[in-house]
């Protein structure tokens, strides 16, 4: 049997794998750009419950670029939301001198509604 085989009609080339040939597809070029942790919370996201949106962007080379922008976002809209909520419940920085330990719990409280907020309208969706 040949090692290599090209099909006439569709101009598709095989490689001859133990008794098969499987063809010889390749994964288009996609761009090399960090993903942070939002993005891979995304991506478990989506190998675990939208299945075929995950290929779709993986057989298109997107799925990386995809992530990207989507931990951009997050992260983006994270800081925002602390920020405001921070600004509207009066955690300011006099706060964090006059009582620390106060300042520390309304902070993490706040960064705990940002993050269920940014889960909710970007990762889990």
């Amino acid at each position: 049997m040949k090692q290599h085989y090209i099909d006439e009609k569709t101009g598709i080339s095989y490689t001859l794998q133990g008794d098969y040939y499987l063809p010889d597809f390749v994964l288009p070029a996609e761009e090399n750009r960090s993903v942070g942790v939002w993005g891979q919370r995304h991506l478990r996201y989506l190998k675990q419950h939208r299945k075929v949106l995950y290929t779709n962007l993986l057989t298109s080379g997107k799925l990386n670029s995809y992530l990207a922008d989507i931990d951009e976002q997050a992260e983006t809209m994270f800081f925002r939301l602390v920020e405001q909520m921070a600004q509207r419940n009066g955690v300011t920085e006099s706060l964090k001198a006059i009582d620390q330990m106060a300042w520390v719990q309304k902070m993490n409280s706040i960064r705990n509604a940002a993050q269920e907020i940014v889960y909710a309208e970007l990762i889990y969706r």
